[in-house]
């Protein structure tokens, strides 16, 4: 190895990092959301690994993160076949895949639980950790770079370090990091924050030095996947949550100054950002989530949301770049947080969050299922959704009422796998309306939910299912509950023959 040293640490190239990595390591990386995911350590790995499985002999790591680790990470070890086990919220399509397929063990925790599993030993020993940083300091303070995630932690259980210094990355980045270290029980107290961008901890991780076996040196900007443009039906969605929290404003059930919101990542919540925007009577607002987006920065720059918390700065590389060019702007409206705060439950109920998170599908009594199709195939995992919408103030969920030109119904009788339950969920939207669930029994938030948010073309089959089923509580007919979802692996459409179907007339004719 190179004998060359920084401030007394040891310079490696990435294979030489590499070699510390061995088959069934539990490996903790920084990254959430791609951003601050090391760029050079996961492909020497990956390339350790196609040597190792040339030779006849078996390498796979276990991969611990704050949240997704992006193509630099996921994506180049699964193509290696190197990843063997993940936790927790991965969104790369290759890593999905070979999850899928069983290649790749997964578990799937919220956000918030990831940090403390970890402390607890609930995933094991952490054998290594790998972290992006802008500088290390000869005492262990690590400047961390555009996201926290549950670094703080790894540096402290991990028995090596490996750390990857980008010289891309903005060393004033340190200005927006508030790191806290939640002690374990039962020694915690409350977390100071009454308000987004409150700061409770210092602008740096700490690691003791003994424990670094090198440094990488690197230059890249984080790998974040775009997202689509958004269509009529995210943007009909928009519409209806922005239009549903001024109707709260206006009756009096949200206060003038409107409460922190959270949004989760993806189009439909990009979408809502930028329907926040548009319109003329939405108030400034502050946010208290988890991932600052593109969307979010546009919405600083014009200074309709006053600040942020979040774990992640998860942008373009032009956004990027517009943020280290106006540091002294920023600096003043983000925060960045360990992920165990910036989901924390205490915080989110304490502020009094609202949360808008994207559903795969819900059904007519208002479970949702954020994570599988068909109860069965994982899509992205939980991610921060269940930490927002257990403790939220009013726990928003958004999904189109219909995908693949109407073969499929997200709007069902029962769903086949649950992430929220109907005791965390109190609206419901679809670019057909809102469904506010709130203070309504099973059989009056089905009506609600099938009027306001199911399909034209599936309302009847709702309705029907609902008046034929078991009198009781919760009206179920379980010989038919997963009706929909059999039609559909068996005829490739829910409703066999209705793909298109846009009137009641026809929608009878077909379920008949």
């Amino acid at each position: 190895m190179s004998s060359s040293s920084m401030r007394g640490f040891s310079i490696l190239t990435p294979d030489e990092a590499a070699q510390f990595i061995s088959h069934g390591d539990l490996v903790g990386f920084s990254g959430f959301s791609a951003a601050a995911t090391p760029k050079a350590v996961p492909a020497a790995i990956a390339r350790k690994a196609d040597e190792e499985h040339k030779k006849g002999n078996e390498f796979k790591i276990k991969v611990l993160t704050g949240a997704n680790g992006g193509p630099t990470l996921d994506e180049v070890l699964a193509e290696s076949d190197a990843l063997g086990w993940r936790c927790p919220y991965q969104s790369a399509k290759l890593t999905r895949e070979r999850i899928n397929q069983l290649k790749i063990e997964y578990v799937d925790v919220p956000l918030s639980q990831v940090a403390q599993s970890t402390s607890y030993g609930s995933f094991g020993e952490v054998d290594c950790a790998v972290v992006e940083a802008s500088e290390l300091t000869a005492d262990g303070r690590l400047y961390l770079t555009t996201s926290i995630g549950v670094v703080p932690t790894l540096l402290q259980k991990a028995k090596k370090v490996i750390v990857e210094i980008n010289e891309c990355q903005e060393p004033r980045l340190r200005e927006l990091t508030d790191v806290y270290l939640i002690p374990e029980p039962p020694l915690r107290e409350p977390l100071n924050i009454r308000a987004p961008l409150d700061r409770i901890g210092s602008d740096h991780a700490r690691v003791d030095p003994a424990k670094i076996v090198g440094i990488v040196k690197t230059s890249q900007f984080d790998k974040t996947t775009p997202f689509t443009p958004t269509d009529s039906v995210s943007e009909a969605i928009a519409g209806h949550v922005v239009e549903f929290l001024l109707s709260e404003r206006r009756k009096g059930s949200l206060p003038a100054q409107m409460p922190p919101i959270q949004a989760g990542v993806g189009n439909v919540g990009n979408a809502v950002l930028a329907g926040f925007d548009l319109h003329p009577q939405f108030p400034t607002f502050s946010m208290y989530t988890e991932v600052i987006q593109d969307s979010l920065l546009d919405l600083l720059t014009k200074e309709k949301v006053k600040g942020v918390s979040a774990a992640s700065l998860a942008t373009s590389t032009e956004k990027q770049r517009m943020v280290f060019n106006r540091m002294d702007f920023f600096a003043k409206r983000i925060v960045l947080r360990p992920s165990e705060v910036s989901n924390s439950p205490e915080v989110i109920r304490r502020l009094g969050v609202i949360s808008l998170n994207t559903a795969i599908d819900f059904d007519i009594y208002g479970n949702v299922n954020s994570t599988h199709f068909n109860g069965a195939t994982v899509m992205n995992g939980i991610g921060g959704s269940g930490d927002y919408a257990s403790n939220s103030r009013i726990a928003i969920f958004m999904t189109p009422s219909i995908r693949k030109d109407g073969k499929i119904s997200c709007v069902v009788p029962m769903c086949t796998h649950v992430d929220q339950n109907e005791h965390a969920v109190d609206v419901l939207v679809t670019e057909q309306g809102v469904a506010d669930l709130r203070g309504l029994d099973p059989r009056q938030r089905a009506m609600c939910i099938i009027q306001n948010c199911a399909h034209p073309s599936y309302r009847d089959y709702l309705r029907e299912y609902v008046r034929n089923s078991r009198k009781a509580h919760i009206p179920h007919d379980l010989r038919r509950a997963f009706e929909l979802y059999l039609n559909f692996e068996d005829y490739g459409s829910m409703l066999p023959g209705v793909e298109e179907v846009t009137n009641k007339a026809e929608a009878k004719a077909a379920i008949k």
